[in-house]
């Protein structure tokens, strides 16, 4: 029998991404060989050396290809050549809106042997997944630049159809792991957005009464994560909230090197990457953990229906990841090579 082929992009990204990125597609070979399939990968040149040289960021006739493959495998992007904000928004937000991906997924999880920045944490007390809405909120850039007297505003757009759809997500995705879900916002003030995202989560509740629900106001959310890190295990929230939230579940975990993420669009296209910097300072060193992209395409494998072999990618992360401190970014690649056969 002629093995399962998947066609994937791959973007290598800015700084340590394209080293990164290639331990992480080094493990997908090695799990491919052990679970039978093959990745069948296109290459794209996105990000600051193709905007340096020619000034584009994304082209019309790559957003024109890329929904004929089934997944994108991705590496941070930035660079201190390149103004703020011309990556961030005309890469990054423009793949996540043009594509409609509407799903930021980032779990967080704390591994054996590795110290997390609360004491006496042991890895049940830290497993929390961020469901985050990913084309709308803040992030839609509306609003006005201001000046000459006139405020500087930014509009936060929030509609029925991309909150339901995040919604019913979160519940799917919490329903099938046998976990709590969380609502994040702040009724009390954002009467508004919140309002509505409270009452299509009350909603969406009523068709799923084996999940446990509860309702956070985004502050205590963030105290109570410290604090209480066990009440959570499925958070759902808006763009802006999920952001600040997830960085600081990965804080808590040991750091952004040791966390992934998907933008989904379920059964369609959908974009994979560690949400980690470019981190330019320590870029040819060898020095950066590959740990984030790895589980970045344990995610992709998921999202493409390998579901043994990202198993198998996370069992070899859980085994390597507390041992990864003062190892290069080969050994790292080497080490989870090798639990992966």
């Amino acid at each position: 029998m002629s093995p399962r082929t998947h066609r994937v992009g791959v973007i290598p990204g800015d700084g340590i991404g394209p080293e990164v990125t290639a331990e992480a597609l080094r493990v997908l070979a090695a799990v491919g060989e052990s679970e039978g399939f093959s990745l069948e990968t296109v290459g794209y040149d996105l990000g600051a050396e193709r905007y340096l040289r020619t000034g584009e960021v994304l082209p019309a006739s790559v957003l024109d290809e890329l929904p004929a493959l089934e997944a994108v495998l991705m590496g941070a992007v930035g660079d201190p050549r390149v103004p703020p904000g011309v990556l961030e928004g005309g890469l990054l937000l423009a793949l996540r809106q043009q594509l409609d991906l509407y799903i930021n997924l980032r779990p967080s999880k704390l591994f054996d042997g590795v110290a997390s920045a609360l004491a006496g944490v042991t890895p049940e007390d830290l497993d929390i997944t961020i469901v985050r809405e990913n084309t709308e909120g803040l992030y839609a850039r509306r609003g006005s630049a201001g000046g000459d007297g006139e405020p500087a505003t930014e509009i936060s757009i929030n509609t029925d159809r991309a909150v339901r759809r995040c919604v019913a997500y979160a519940f799917d995705l919490a329903s099938a792991a046998g976990r709590s879900l969380t609502l994040v916002h702040k009724i009390n003030v954002l009467e508004r957005a919140g309002g509505l995202w409270k009452s299509i989560f009350d909603e969406v509740a009523t068709g799923y009464p084996g999940v446990p629900t509860a309702y956070q106001h985004v502050d205590a959310c963030g105290y109570l994560m410290v604090t209480q890190p066990r009440r959570f295990q499925v958070i759902v929230t808006d763009n802006l909230f999920g952001d600040i939230l997830s960085d600081l579940a990965a804080g808590l975990v040991g750091g952004l090197g040791l966390v992934g993420s998907g933008n989904l669009r379920p059964g369609e296209l959908s974009i994979f990457e560690p949400v980690h910097g470019s981190a330019p300072d320590i870029a040819g060193t060898g020095r950066a953990n590959p740990i984030a992209a790895v589980i970045s395409a344990s995610l992709l494998l998921r999202h493409i229906g390998e579901t043994g072999g990202a198993a198998r990618v996370e069992a070899a992360v859980a085994a390597v990841a507390g041992k990864a401190a003062g190892r290069s970014t080969r050994e790292v690649g080497d080490a989870l090579v090798e639990a992966c056969a």
